[in-house]
């Protein structure tokens, strides 16, 4: 045989690389696991290999796909390979079968499910979770039972200060709780941009609790001062995954992600919420005013603290010391200050305490109330827990509560406020 010099074969990338470029549906990119598949009882073969023969020798690759029956199940498909449809069949009932008759994989594997109700009352600002009951849960001990109980978190926040949970039931999958759990302090904005967490969790005495599966509803999906009713299916957590462990379509996803994670991070954190009174007191035109009226007769701003929910939590015992400090700033005779009682050993303290600043109407408008909620400890320094300030430099509900006062002279204007661990423009001193 004479080979001329110079003479190449024509062969194309395509021919190449085995790649059929025939328009087409895209198949999927085929795994090394369908090489070698996992016969399911429910897929039959007409010629099933029996324990004492062997199969011959068969390559991977796409040309050596026109032998017998037995290699077309250990090669690629390939339309135009000997068999032709009938292999592509066999493959397609073969790949079905193993991912419904599949069993160790935690996809097809059942969690359970779970049924609550959510209600939101507006004039108390609360939102009510009832966890009625959950069915098939996962077995999580040895005895194929698990003694399951149910947390609720509110996203974004604090996890410690808004966590809620249910009472444990023991030794079942089935368990009904019939439990009704109370957010305070929450408001319309809150519903709109907040999203509820509802996960199962089990209890175990001596090791750690375990986690079986949660499920997140988007607050705005629940009507005003109507009951919303959910039978929910259990969920894995969404995962997070590094960029290199994706592929290439997936990684602008995840570095999305872990930036705005890295934005969470650095935006204010909630620590609680605050319920407060403001009323503005117009100079009286009469000087005929007794008993305590007449020290408000010159006119000044009322502050009322009543109450706090889901605070923070402080101490080592899972509990704070609360206390709340009131400025109204700039104070450069630095006479503002206000300080209420100091309730030990709680997260939802009641004070029910008023405060009032002497000040005119003009000079109010320039100022900016702060409120801050403390930690006390004894011996040592006290632990800020969070703040609020409210001005007309505010933002959102802060800065209506404050026009709303100013509008409303001589009523009680009552509103919830979130208390974040920092204060902008402030200095924060004890």
């Amino acid at each position: 045989m004479t080979v001329r010099k110079g003479k190449r074969f024509a062969i194309s990338i395509q021919e190449h690389m085995a790649i059929d470029v025939c328009p087409g549906p895209i198949r999927p990119i085929r795994q090394i696991s369908a090489y070698f598949p996992r016969l399911s009882p429910t897929s039959s073969f007409s010629d099933p290999l029996l324990p004492n023969q062997v199969a011959a020798p068969t390559a991977l690759s796409p040309g050596a796909a026109g032998g017998g029956g037995s290699s077309n199940l250990l090669s690629p498909l390939l339309p135009g390979a000997a068999g032709g449809g009938g292999s592509l069949s066999a493959m397609s009932s073969m790949d079905t079968s193993i991912e419904i008759d599949s069993c160790d994989s935690d996809d097809n594997t059942a969690l359970g499910t779970l049924e609550f109700d959510l209600l939101y009352e507006r004039a108390t600002s609360s939102l009510h979770c009832t966890v009625l009951r959950a069915k098939g849960l996962k077995p999580m001990d040895f005895n194929g039972l698990a003694d399951p109980y149910v947390k609720l978190h509110l996203l974004p926040g604090a996890c410690k200060a808004n966590k809620l949970k249910t009472k444990t039931v023991r030794n079942t999958l089935n368990p009904a709780w019939n439990e009704t759990l109370t957010y305070c302090g929450i408001t319309e904005e809150d519903m709109y941009r907040k999203t509820l967490r509802v996960s199962v969790c089990d209890e175990d005495k001596l090791t750690h609790n375990e986690f079986i599966g949660e499920s997140r509803v988007a607050l705005r999906r629940v009507k005003l001062d109507q009951t919303k009713h959910f039978n929910i299916c259990l969920e894995h957590p969404p995962p997070l995954p590094s960029p290199t462990a994706m592929s290439t379509a997936l990684r602008g996803i995840s570095c999305y992600l872990r930036e705005w994670e890295t934005e969470q991070q650095r935006s204010l954190e909630e620590r609680g919420r605050l319920l407060l009174c403001l009323q503005y007191f117009p100079p009286a035109s009469d000087g005929d005013v007794k008993g305590e009226a007449k020290e408000r007769a010159r006119g000044g701003l009322c502050v009322g603290v009543k109450r706090c929910a889901h605070l923070a939590a402080m101490d080592v015992n899972g509990y704070s010391d609360p206390y709340v400090k009131t400025y109204l700033k700039p104070d450069v005779q630095k006479k503002s200050k206000h300080k209420t009682a100091v309730i030990k050993k709680t997260l939802n303290p009641e004070f029910n305490e008023e405060f009032f600043y002497e000040i005119t109407f003009s000079e109010l408008a320039t100022k900016t109330l702060e409120v801050t909620v403390w930690d006390y400890d004894l011996g040592k320094s006290n632990d800020f827990i969070g703040g609020v300030s409210l001005g007309c430099h505010s933002q959102g509900e802060t800065l209506q509560h404050w026009i709303d006062c100013l509008k409303n002279k001589g009523q009680k204007v009552e509103r919830w406020h979130t208390l974040t661990n920092q204060l902008p423009g402030s200095t924060l001193q004890e």
